[in-house]
């Protein structure tokens, strides 16, 4: 067997997701003395080396991507073995890491804070990035689970839908169409659109949305957040297609309008995603529960205005 410690698995996997051995040494609170010490004492243990230099750039061996995917293997094992004494222990605490799609964070703050106040002792970390990203969060094994609107397609991962997603198409108020009833898909033809990045659950939709009415996907403009989407849109540099979810603020405001398109809104599901070989810890399972109760209440709030 690898005389291999705990601590060096935990070093290992900072510095191969860091690919840094000072930002390991950051994350760790340790010195960066010390990190290299654990990572030579490591590759000694396995008696390969797991790193390379290559310029001012480190990267993962052949062996280090084999050992990167043990560690996070053995140090998830030992999370979930503390979780389940935790519970045996009749005790409510442990630590949940969640990663979402940025339009999703529109409404999970909200969430998160009565869940929060309900589990003080659950620490809860949160991640906010595009889908490619959170996806390879799961994927690395650095997130419990992901809320996204587009999950992944494959065998590896679950999905779970609880709460519906109405994509909406907005303008500003002073567009010609603001004002006009029952606009029909190809009157939308020569307009400019304010899209999403290739690969974006909401882009999907989108070219899926013109293709279904024998349309070519209109003149747009690429942008990578929903904020850029919405400030652009308020400038009247186009329309756009976004999540309702994400411009309550702005209708009560009037500085954005929802034009009534036939066919929209287009109803999707925003979904709880997780790897199907890990076990789910007791705080992501409370979690998991806590979002399909709490999340009625939001569909409820936001009914009338979807309608």
């Amino acid at each position: 067997m690898l005389p291999i410690t705990l601590r060096q698995l935990q070093v290992f996997e900072s510095v191969a997701r860091n690919l840094s051995h000072s930002r390991a040494a950051e994350e760790l609170y340790l010195s960066q003395p010390a990190v290299s010490m654990q990572i030579k004492q490591t590759e000694s243990a396995v008696g390969l080396a797991l790193f390379e230099q290559v310029g001012k750039k480190l990267h993962l061996t052949a062996a280090g991507t084999e050992f990167l995917h043990y560690a996070r293997s053995m140090l998830q094992l030992m999370l979930e073995m503390e979780s389940v004494f935790d519970e045996m222990k009749g005790l409510e605490r442990g630590q949940l890491s969640i990663s979402v799609v940025s339009t999703a964070n529109y409404f999970m703050p909200q969430l998160l804070a009565k869940f929060i106040q309900a589990h003080p002792k659950i620490q809860v970390s949160l991640s906010v990035a595009n889908r490619d990203a959170v996806i390879r969060q799961l994927t690395e094994n650095n997130a419990d689970l992901a809320i996204m609107g587009q999950p992944p397609q494959g065998t590896d991962m679950r999905a779970d839908a609880f709460m519906q997603n109405p994509l909406v198409v907005i303008a500003a108020p002073a567009h010609l169409l603001a004002q006009a009833k029952r606009i029909q898909p190809k009157q939308l033809a020569n307009e400019t659109f304010l899209l999403r990045e290739q690969g974006s659950g909401t882009r999907g939709v989108v070219e899926r949305f013109f293709a279904s009415h024998n349309l070519a996907l209109p003149a747009h403009m690429e942008m990578d957040t929903n904020e850029a989407i919405k400030q652009s849109v308020q400038a009247g540099m186009g329309i756009g297609i976004i999540s309702r979810h994400g411009i309550e603020l702005e209708l009560e405001t009037n500085r954005l309008v929802v034009l009534d398109v036939d066919h929209f809104p287009i109803v999707r599901h925003w979904y709880i995603v997780h790897r199907k070989d890990k076990r789910p810890s007791t705080a992501a399972q409370e979690f998991e529960l806590f979002l399909l109760e709490e999340s009625q209440g939001l569909v409820k709030q936001n009914a009338g205005s979807v309608e």
